[in-house]
């Protein structure tokens, strides 16, 4: 099962960046939609939850699950903006010594908010179970013009692996 939502942010305006007043917010939406998910998987006993985003989504995901251990089972962080382009001193890592739910975090090694080599020192910051699968050619957006078309099942199968999910 899988819920797909936008943050309360993106709800209230369909364009634009996300504001920094309404982060607390959208960390908000994020446990709701979490909560709903738990009630929905206790009457009929299955599954694990998983949470996950792209950029803020998924910088906002890290923040809730640290804050709230034992919230997910584990999370799926595409292209986390491990720093605003060209400000690498303004590291978004304080939380992640208190992370300790078990993440894999999907990286373009051409993404302008974080090098391989800072994603690689920032996830050192960990304490949980982690995995990087950086996609060559790829910008923040997980695309290029040289990146190949098999992105999502390369996703899947670092997922499946991470999370010991048989996928037949």
């Amino acid at each position: 099962m899988v819920l797909r939502c936008d943050l309360p942010f993106r709800q209230q305006r369909p364009t634009g960046p996300p504001s920094p007043a309404g982060a607390a917010n959208d960390r908000e939406g994020l446990r709701r939609a979490v909560e709903v998910l738990v009630e929905v998987l206790k009457k009929h006993s299955v599954g694990r939850i998983f949470l996950g985003g792209h950029s803020y989504g998924g910088r906002q995901a890290t923040m809730l699950a640290a804050a709230n251990n034992n919230l997910v089972d584990g999370l799926l962080l595409l292209s986390y903006p491990l720093h605003p382009p060209r400000k690498p001193a303004e590291r978004r890592t304080a939380h992640f010594p208190q992370l300790a739910t078990p993440a894999l975090f999907v990286h373009g090694a051409r993404d302008p908010f974080g090098s391989r080599a800072e994603m690689e020192a920032a996830l050192k910051l960990l304490p949980a179970r982690h995995s990087l699968l950086l996609i060559d050619g790829a910008g923040h957006d997980l695309l290029g013009r040289k990146v190949s078309n098999d992105i999502p099942e390369r996703i899947l199968e670092a997922f499946a692996e991470v999370f010991e999910i048989r996928t037949r």
